[in-house]
């Protein structure tokens, strides 16, 4: 880490010191006992040094120091600043020192928003592995499928699914989500599966109205054919779970991310329909605001999940030849 300066920087020629830097050299002046000294310490010229003093000097109305041909000495104005100048600079090289640090380890408290079904399963994972390893900070980790208000909420970051059309936010993509058409056995009332995806349309339908309703279109992942199909759903709703519990219990036909269902296909509580048809697949994006600067706890997060690229998301699943 790069320790905070203990003497004021030089400034180009007529540029106009800061009224730190002032302090910082008529500090210098009194340590040093002349301005030729102080001067020379500070790597300057000693008029430089008797302006920036005559400045301060200016902008406090009062004089600070007593010169004559025997040396200087503080004026009693100039002994009151002396104190609280020392006190002022030093609590600034601490401020420095400690925000330097801050920008170069993670420590703090990170707001993440996830979308319920990634943030309850897909990303714990990862979220245990960071708090691990960056024991000084703290998470919360709020479960909500609608992309936040980052100022107004008070959110570093934000798994988004889906396209990301704010001009606003950086949007690092980390996967693509593969959706399958998937049923209960016991909706097959007559056994029969269907062979093309027109034949869905006569089947009822569970909706996931984040991202269809009343019609979903389907593509053969051979041919590249689309199939369009109309709906009128059974039941809606903004959430997965309650639609893969009904999909489960045998209500009705549901396009479901392909992770979320993968465990209900192996064991034959749900079947994939008509596997050679696939629905778009879903991109999934971290998402942060714009900024000049980022804290380090945010930093490393980003690093972390740019690493794991939502594991398990894409593990294990193999979409089917087509036939």
């Amino acid at each position: 880490m790069k320790e905070a300066p203990t003497t004021p920087a030089r400034l180009p020629p007529g540029a106009p010191a800061d009224r730190l830097e002032l302090m910082q050299t008529f500090v210098r002046i009194v340590d040093a006992g002349s301005l030729s000294a102080a001067a020379a310490q500070m790597l300057s010229t000693q008029p430089t040094v008797s302006r920036r003093l005559q400045a301060l000097e200016r902008m406090l109305g009062v004089r600070l120091l007593q010169r004559s041909t025997h040396g200087m000495r503080l004026t009693e104005d100039g002994a009151r600043c002396y104190a609280r100048a020392k006190t002022l600079i030093a609590d600034w090289q601490a401020l420095a020192a400690d925000l330097g640090d801050t920008a170069q380890s993670a420590s703090g408290l990170l707001r993440v928003v996830v979308p319920h079904a990634f943030g309850q399963t897909q990303l714990v994972g990862p979220l245990v592995e960071f708090l691990r390893t960056h024991t000084a900070v703290d998470v919360e980790w709020l479960l909500r499928d609608q992309p936040p208000d980052f100022v107004g909420q008070g959110v570093d970051c934000a798994i988004q699914v889906g396209e990301v059309s704010d001009p606003a936010v950086v949007a690092i993509r980390l996967a693509e989500v593969p959706r399958i058409v998937v049923a209960a056995p016991a909706l097959l009332s007559d056994g029969a599966a269907p062979r093309h995806a027109r034949e869905l349309g006569a089947l009822p339908w569970l909706a996931f109205q984040t991202y269809y309703r009343h019609q979903i279109t389907l593509q053969h992942g051979t041919t590249g054919e689309l199939c369009a199909l109309q709906l009128r759903p059974r039941l809606s709703s903004d959430s997965l779970y309650p639609l893969r519990t009904a999909a489960l219990q045998g209500l009705g036909v549901g396009v479901f991310s392909a992770w979320l269902v993968q465990e209900d296909l192996a064991a034959g509580r749900l079947l994939h329909l008509v596997p050679q048809w696939q629905a778009p697949p879903l991109p999934v994006h971290l998402v942060y605001p714009y900024a000049q600067q980022y804290p380090a706890r945010l930093r490393r997060f980003v690093e972390l999940m740019r690493q794991h690229a939502m594991p398990g998301v894409m593990d294990g699943w193999v979409a089917p030849s087509a036939r």
